[in-house]
Parts: structure tokens; C-alpha cells; sequence
């Protein structure tokens, strides 16, 4: 008896990147092993998609709210996808994939649901060893016992403060001039909470909300932010980065950045309760998120950055920036920063 073409469904799934692993598919491609390869191999072999829809994601009308760069976490990241509803079937798909990489749920969404366009907002976060706030002519053989003085947190907010609302973010990627429209983003929430000490090293998790991020851009965003802190660069170097002028922003590491959720406000609103869909939140989940970030995602960061030192190699970076330069770097200067930078920031 033939079955029927899969139904649009909803589900979430939530991971953490290991070291050298990405996120999308690579079909054909047999040296790198993808997040997405190994959802889509765990819903076949359940039983949720055909064989021929892991070639041809198409078919499946298949679409992930958000990408991660390589070496980034997430702990709340969306797809939508059409597939066969099966008895227990987010246990058995999970019975599929390995350990670090968990489907959470599944919702019935409206026909022309895609993950990515409905998606209103998104929020991430990093975490970071404190030392990263400290002066620069701090030791940072001794990075594991600075500790982050209230003073210096509340001025660290102040400045993160700045990023809300909706600016030009043309020096936070690649690519973008001042005139491109796309370079405009709306960020609702920037904030560092309260440090933490884990393996005898501060930490601390920065979370910020927006509209839609581009590449690199909150990891800029952080490193300018610590720039001033640190002394390297002038306060008003964040105003000047949303003007017309180019400006030399650095990139944090990518370690430590977590997609930590995805928002569908406006579907909820309008879907929510029409008595056919539920809201698109994650009270449900919140346990289960929890616990998975402090068993997979929390211990890979500190051990990684106790281990690598990502962070205090990336501040040696730092002094080749000229922040206050408003001309096109030279290519020999453009060439040096570059081979710090990938001797510093292997994560990218």
C-alpha cells in the first residue's frame, strides 16, 4: 500500500557543534559530516521521510530557521520540514542521532509555514572568560584569577546598551557598504549578566536579542566592546562604526556563541489560538534545554577555551587594530592582521 506524501510538520531540534563540524548538508560530500546529515539520515532510518528526500531536501520542503557558523552551539535552533507522523517519534529519531545532537518537539504549523521567514527575532549568547574585560597591560598568565569588578560589568553594559535599536552594521560583517540597506539590523537586548566561576577560571554569558544577525556581527559587536574596555580603542568608535566611514572592528572568537532561541511572535499571534495550531514557545522545554546545555554545550566551552586559550590568544590581536584609522588599511597591514588573527581564532 503506498503511503501518503508527508504532511508539513514543525520541529525543533537542539545541538552542540563538536570542533570541525557544520551545520548545513553537503550532499556527495563524504569528509565532512554535517549537523543536518545527521538529522536527515535519523529521519529516514525512523521512518519519517523517504529515502530520495535526503538527496533532494526540496521534496521535503526542508528549511532551517538559522545558520551557525562552524565551532558555534545551539541550544534552540527551528527547522520545517513535511514528514510521516510515526508512533513515538521524536524518541525514535533521537534513537538515530548521536548524543550531542537532540530533536526537542514537534508542532503542527500552517501550509505555508517556513522556519526561516517567520522566524520575528533571534537570541544568542556567549560566554567568555572575564580576563577578556581586563586592562591591557594586565598578565594574562594569571587570566584565571582576575575577577570582573562591579564598576567594570556596570560599564560593560553601558556600552552593550548602545548596540539597541537599529543602526547601520556595515563594519560588523563583510561586503557591506554604507549604502546597502540589508546592513540595517534591530537589536532589542544587549546585556552581560553577573560572573560566574567554573574550573577555577571567571566566566561570563552575554545574551542579545535581535531582528536578524549578518555574519560575524555579534562576534564584532562583543570585540569592539572589548576593545574600549580593555583601553585599545576611544568610546565613540561605536558611533563612528554605524556612520559612513570604514571602520577597523575586530572579531571575538567563535567559540563560546550559542544560539539560544528562536522567536515566532507574530505566528503566535496570529495562529496561536485559532484552536488548529499551538504557539511556536518553548515553556515545555525549558528542563530539558537546560539540562542538555550543562551536560554538552557549557563544559565543551569552558574546557575548550581552558585548554586552547582562544580568547587571550585573540586580545594578543588587539594592538595591529587601528581604530581610529578612517582610510582603507594597507594590504600589507590587512595581510598581518589576518595571520594573527587565524593563529589566534581557530574556531572560525
Amino acid at each position: 500500500m503506498k503511503r501518503n506524501t508527508p504532511k508539513r510538520r514543525w520541529f525543533s531540534y537542539w545541538h552542540t557543534l563538536e570542533k570541525d563540524t557544520m551545520v548545513c548538508r553537503n550532499p556527495g560530500n563524504s569528509q565532512f559530516i554535517t549537523i543536518e546529515d545527521e538529522l536527515v539520515t535519523a529521519l529516514i532510518k525512523s521512518g519519517c521521510i523517504p529515502e530520495n528526500h535526503g538527496e533532494e531536501m526540496k521534496k521535503m520542503s526542508f528549511q532551517r530557521c538559522a545558520r551557525t557558523d562552524k565551532g558555534v552551539s545551539a541550544a534552540g535552533q527551528v527547522v520545517s520540514l513535511k514528514l510521516w507522523l510515526i508512533e513515538d517519534i521524536v524518541e525514535k529519531i533521537n534513537e538515530h542521532l548521536p548524543q550531542q545532537i537532540r530533536v526537542l518537539g514537534l508542532k503542527r504549523v500552517t501550509q505555508g509555514f517556513n522556519s526561516k521567514n517567520n522566524c520575528d527575532a533571534r537570541t544568542y549568547s556567549y560566554t567568555l572568560p572575564t580576563v577578556a574585560f581586563a586592562p591591557k597591560d594586565y598578565n594574562v598568565q594569571k587570566s584565571s584569577d582576575f575577577r570582573l569588578e562591579p564598576e567594570t560589568l556596570h560599564r560593560v553594559n553601558r556600552l552593550f546598551a548602545l548596540y539597541k535599536g537599529t543602526h547601520n552594521f556595515h563594519n560588523f560583517t563583510s561586503q557591506k557598504s554604507p549604502q546597502d540597506p540589508s546592513a540595517r539590523r534591530y537589536i532589542t537586548e544587549m546585556s552581560c549578566g553577573e560572573p560566574f566561576l567554573c574550573s577555577d577560571a571567571e566566566f561570563a554569558e552575554i545574551t542579545v536579542r535581535g531582528q536578524s544577525f549578518m555574519l560575524h556581527q555579534i562576534r564584532k559587536m562583543i570585540g569592539l566592546v572589548v576593545a574600549v574596555i580593555k583601553g585599545y580603542a576611544r568610546e565613540n568608535v561605536l558611533e563612528r562604526s554605524w556612520g559612513q566611514e570604514k571602520v577597523d572592528v575586530p572579531k571575538a572568537p567563535g567559540l563560546g556563541l550559542v544560539l539560544e532561541r528562536v522567536h515566532f511572535d507574530r505566528y503566535n499571534k496570529r495562529f496561536g489560538g485559532d484552536g488548529l495550531h499551538e504557539c511556536l514557545e518553548w515553556q515545555q522545554e525549558e528542563e530539558a534545554i537546560k539540562a542538555f546545555k550543562e551536560a554538552h554545550i557549557y563544559p565543551s566551552i569552558v574546557e575548550t577555551e581552558c585548554q586552547e586559550g582562544s580568547m587571550v590568544s585573540w586580545m594578543a590581536t588587539l594592538p595591529i587594530h587601528d581604530f581610529e584609522a578612517t582610510a582603507a588599511e594597507t594590504q600589507e597591514n590587512k595581510d598581518q592582521k589576518q595571520e594573527h588573527e587565524d593563529r589566534g581564532n581557530e574556531s572560525d
